[in-house]
């Protein structure tokens, strides 16, 4: 399999994927969301335990604004489709297989959509998490559904509010990171010891269940790709994130 935004590796029922975007922070455009959404279906089958992973500088800082600048500079209008990277993220978060985030670095905007529609994270102690959209005027509509199941409301509201990065340790104590350490690597394989234990069929019924238990993820969809059209389609915060690339600013 080649890709051009991602690494992929299969290791028995284990499938590791890596961010490969280190020019870009790893940050997410069109075709990084259609390569991770294909590696995310051929899992269905046999896989039963899917990790992301980025660099130790980043694991993947949102939407890549380069786009978006380069495509106003030529004097086109930037159309955003928020739909894909929701559904995929829906994906992670309900498939038949346990999605593992291993964070090291800063995690922005989308890459904390990316790590709150897993079912486990694992984070160096060097992490960072952060929202930064309101600095441009937009606000993290499609994150805000996953985070707020995995730390609440009024933390996701902070987080978007302060735009500001919270620490790895922070993030564990609101439960965003679910093991923390100085060694990540040596965490992940721990983890691992144990996961290898779960049959395909017993994670696939389980996460079956657990999304039927709380079904807001799919309720919010609508909505959510909606909100995320309308700050992306506001050509105020377009010329912000322009300006932005233009002059560092």
């Amino acid at each position: 399999m080649n890709f051009e935004t991602i690494d992929v590796r299969f290791q028995d029922t284990f499938c590791f994927l890596k961010f490969n975007r280190l020019e870009a922070k790893n940050a997410i455009t069109n075709r990084l969301v259609d390569e991770v959404l294909q590696v995310a279906e051929m899992c269905e089958e046999s896989v039963t335990v899917l990790i992301l992973e980025g660099s130790p500088e980043y694991f993947c800082f949102g939407a890549d604004f380069e786009v978006i600048y380069e495509t106003m500079k030529q004097g086109e209008q930037f159309e955003q489709d928020p739909e894909p990277l929701y559904n995929l993220w829906l994906k992670l978060a309900t498939g038949p297989y346990i999605t593992v985030s291993h964070v090291r670095g800063k995690a922005n905007a989308g890459g904390v959509g990316f790590v709150a529609a897993s079912d486990i994270v694992i984070a160096d102690s060097n992490a960072q998490f952060s929202l930064s959209e309101l600095l441009f005027g937009l606000f993290p509509a499609c994150v805000l559904p996953f985070l707020k199941r995995k730390i609440g409301l009024q933390k996701a509201h902070y987080m978007s509010l302060m735009t500001q990065p919270i620490s790895a340790q922070q993030a564990y104590s609101w439960g965003l990171v679910d093991a923390l350490g100085d060694d990540s690597e040596l965490l992940l394989r721990k983890h691992f010891l144990r996961l290898k234990y779960i049959s395909k069929t017993a994670v696939r019924k389980y996460k079956k269940y657990i999304s039927m238990l709380d079904n807001d993820l799919v309720k919010s969809k609508e909505l959510a790709v909606e909100a995320n059209r309308d700050v992306f389609s506001d050509p105020e915060n377009l010329n912000k994130i322009f300006q932005f690339i233009e002059n560092m600013k």
